[in-house]
């Protein structure tokens, strides 16, 4: 049986994972499965089964007793029979989690194990909307796979290079020191960029490159030679510009202030700014983008100009950091998949020297800028699944 790594991606109320075939020299393939249940807890929890190619398959035990699946447990069992039921059967043998936050201390991907585990627990108030269920999917698999290698790979650890004034907030020095700090999310995907930037665009990486990972949750990078030294994400992942339902940055000044008149504590400041601001409170309607761009009222649009100035005064701002830029990136879902978000802020850097293709941004790319522009744009999809399977291919 061919050996395979299985990729894992836990959400709050979601699991995808994916299978990736290694090749004779270890090395992981394009994936050959990719499944993924949302909605656990809820009424309607589904399912969804593709190939390799993105087609869709039947789950090859129906979907009877999906709502029945109330955690990443339940989830990781359903997917697991999927997977058992291949043929020819799949021999896994090592698993990769994404794990949002490594803190200070994690920079490179690790062996998951109980000490690990129960270490990387500390690290859950950095990032309490997104930790808890990373370490759930990595405990319910040990739990079901004792003998299986797990491998932790973070979404922080790119952003190690950051240099000391790109990661420091303005606070006394002693809080730096215990670790209140700019980290840097998305880390996984911009990776990814890095990688595919040769076999997308034919040549190789620049040296000045802005990548927007664009989607429910944004950020943006500049990447010097490869490497992380500026990012919109900071200390958490509310930071940087607005996104479907968090915030973004907002003057600290605004929350104290709210915090009296509205009489909030810590608990429903959180959830103003992470459930119920961003696209969502912009729009007082929806914080999906392809809800929006739909929508047509003034409310929806305003929302998306706000996205769209938002976002290119972060490439602004990353390439002054760059001390210029030589490219320009889109990834994510909307980054990905929005032709008119990505066309209004091509508009809004043409100052820098982005002379945008319209047809061919309409057309989804991957080069968005005319022949002979500045500064070029590009569409390359975000593969942090692959990321992480790489990574854990590299830990056997």
């Amino acid at each position: 049986m061919d050996r395979h790594i299985l990729v894992i991606n836990a959400g709050s109320s979601s699991l995808k994972v994916r299978l990736y075939p290694l090749g004779a020299d270890g090395r992981p393939g394009p994936h050959r499965l990719a499944c993924q249940m949302a909605g656990l807890g809820g009424r309607h929890p589904h399912f969804d089964l593709t190939d390799g190619q993105g087609h869709p398959m039947d789950p090859p035990h129906g979907t009877d007793g999906l709502a029945a699946v109330a955690d990443h447990g339940g989830a990781l069992d359903r997917l697991l029979g999927c997977l058992e039921a291949l043929e020819p059967k799949p021999r896994i043998v090592a698993a990769g989690h994404r794990m949002v936050h490594g803190g200070g201390r994690y920079v490179a991907p690790l062996r998951l194990d109980r000490a690990s585990i129960r270490d990387l627990e500390t690290l859950v108030p950095l990032a309490p909307n997104h930790m808890p269920h990373n370490l759930a999917a990595a405990r319910a698999l040990a739990e079901r796979r004792p003998d299986l290698p797990q491998v932790g790979c973070f979404d922080t650890a790119f952003h190690e290079t950051l240099p000391p004034e790109a990661r420091e907030l303005g606070l006394p020095h002693a809080y730096t020191e215990r670790g209140v700090r700019r980290y840097g999310f998305h880390g996984l995907s911009y990776q990814s960029v890095v990688n595919h930037w040769p076999e997308e665009t034919g040549g190789p990486l620049p040296e000045r490159l802005v990548v927007a990972h664009l989607g429910n949750g944004a950020s943006l990078c500049a990447i010097k030679d490869g490497r992380s030294i500026a990012t919109t994400m900071g200390f958490s992942a509310l930071d940087g510009v607005p996104m479907g339902t968090r915030s973004g940055a907002v003057d600290p000044g605004a929350l104290i202030y709210l915090m009296r008149t509205e009489h909030l504590d810590a608990d429903g400041l959180e959830r103003l700014l992470y459930t119920r601001s961003g696209l969502l409170g912009l729009s007082g309607d929806s914080g999906d983008m392809e809800d929006l761009l739909a929508a047509g009222t003034d409310r929806a649009r305003h929302a998306v100009t706000v996205f769209c100035s938002r976002v290119a005064g972060a490439v602004a701002s990353l390439a002054m950091a760059l001390g210029g830029v030589d490219a320009l990136v889109f990834t994510g879902g909307i980054g990905e998949h929005a032709a008119p978000v990505r066309a209004d802020i091509l508009v809004r850097c043409a100052w820098l020297g982005v002379r945008a293709d319209d047809a061919a941004n309409a057309a989804g790319g991957p080069r968005l800028t005319a022949p002979g522009s500045p500064v070029a744009a590009w569409l390359i999809p975000a593969d942090e699944e692959g990321v992480i399977a790489a990574e854990t291919a590299r830990m056997l």
